[in-house]
């Protein structure tokens, strides 16, 4: 059963075209290890709620826009392996080396979690 990976984060609206080119070299190593399918989304209709909403879990400020970030695997063993070999390369992969490549927005109000699949159409 496919497995997903889901982020939602708040990012700099001035940052959209370095997003958008960290995204690809991130995703691109997503696909390495094992990802069917890595989808990145500006929000561009992110209404205020009453209680809760995405801007406020993320703490989005005026400036800012939401995304929204999902990462299909075929299964959550790959998942779970494409993610231990993400951390390793980490420690020696260049693409990892946030000098060369800053990271263009705030990762501490970052939420994610990962997700089973249950029904899909």
């Amino acid at each position: 059963m496919p497995y997903v990976d889901g982020w939602v984060f708040a990012v700099p609206i001035k940052n959209r075209d370095k997003f958008v080119e960290h995204a690809r070299s991130a995703d691109d190593i997503l696909k390495e290890l094992g990802a069917t399918r890595v989808v990145e989304c500006w929000g561009d209709d992110v209404p205020d709620g009453k209680i809760t909403d995405f801007k406020k879990a993320v703490q989005a400020q005026s400036d800012e826009a939401v995304v929204l970030s999902w990462v299909e695997w075929p299964d959550r063993a790959t998942r779970d392996t494409g993610r231990q070999q993400m951390h390793e390369m980490a420690q020696t992969d260049e693409r990892f080396d946030e000098e060369k490549h800053p990271v263009p927005f705030d990762g501490l109000r970052m939420i994610m979690g990962g997700f089973e699949v249950v029904y899909e159409v």
